[in-house]
């Protein structure tokens, strides 16, 4: 049985991962919510020029309350790629109907988390600023390595679009995780890069560094489902990355040998 998901947001990011999901075999793609009015009742499929046999449609939140569109198109859950205060239209109605949700909005308060904390005790709520799974894997890793050396210097690079304002809220997490001072990170703005995170660790005649680079918002859509199988059979809570990831870096026990 697919999993049925509802995608909120349809900029770049938003259009990108539902074109992922719609050539996903073990996903559906029952709607998207969009602010406005914009593009409405076009089907999601036919409006990106990919081949689909589902029945997705746009809809807007002018005309179509989330409670109406939740139960005459249910879903198993919820991406939300829209904005900050987004949580707020959708997620009581979600966490109500049991309806999983899967945040990838990038900067929260500590009122919306404070809201994400009380809608997992009704359902399964993950959130992570950077939904990708190579960038997410890179800072698992990281604090495995900072764990073997915790003496090590640690320099983190960022580099996006040079639009973009303000430091990555990816990198920033990172200094987080690695409990570094994010004054010192180090941003770079040029061209059209998507996004590129490297870490440097040095050490004594010796560096090692880790590197995420997205190379196109496809990235995100994987991230998506990802999470969204691994969610699968998780009890009610709040998750993050961290959580999905830790049982894979469960290495199995050495067997052990009966000769040498």
């Amino acid at each position: 049985m697919k999993i049925k998901v509802g995608l909120l947001g349809f900029g770049k990011t938003g259009k990108a991962v539902a074109a992922v999901i719609l050539q996903h075999k073990e996903f559906s793609l029952e709607w998207v919510l969009k602010r406005t009015t914009t593009l409405e009742n076009r089907s999601v499929s036919e409006f990106l020029g990919i081949e689909s046999d589902e029945a997705g449609l746009i809809y807007s939140k002018e005309h179509t309350p989330i409670n109406e569109l939740l139960d005459e198109h249910p879903v198993d859950v919820i991406v939300d790629f829209s904005s900050s205060d987004g949580i707020y239209g959708y997620g009581e109605a979600a966490a109500e109907r049991q309806i999983k949700i899967i945040s990838a909005i990038s900067h929260y308060q500590e009122e919306e988390l404070n809201l994400l904390a009380i809608l997992g005790k009704k359902t399964t709520v993950f959130w992570s600023p950077n939904i990708t799974l190579g960038v997410n894997y890179l800072m698992f890793s990281a604090k495995f390595l900072q764990k073997i050396a915790p003496g090590v210097d640690i320099e983190i690079i960022e580099e996006h679009f040079k639009q973009k304002e303000g430091v990555s809220g990816t990198a920033i997490k990172i200094a987080h995780a690695l409990d570094l001072d994010v004054a010192n990170i180090n941003s770079v703005r040029a061209g059209g890069i998507v996004g590129k995170h490297e870490l440097i660790f040095g050490f004594p005649y010796q560096t090692v560094r880790l590197i995420h680079e997205s190379i196109s918002r496809e990235a995100f859509g994987n991230g998506v489902i990802f999470v969204a199988q691994n969610l699968t059979n998780l009890p009610k809570g709040v998750y993050n990355f961290e959580d999905i990831l830790r049982p894979y870096f469960i290495l199995e026990p050495q067997l052990a040998t009966s000769e040498i």
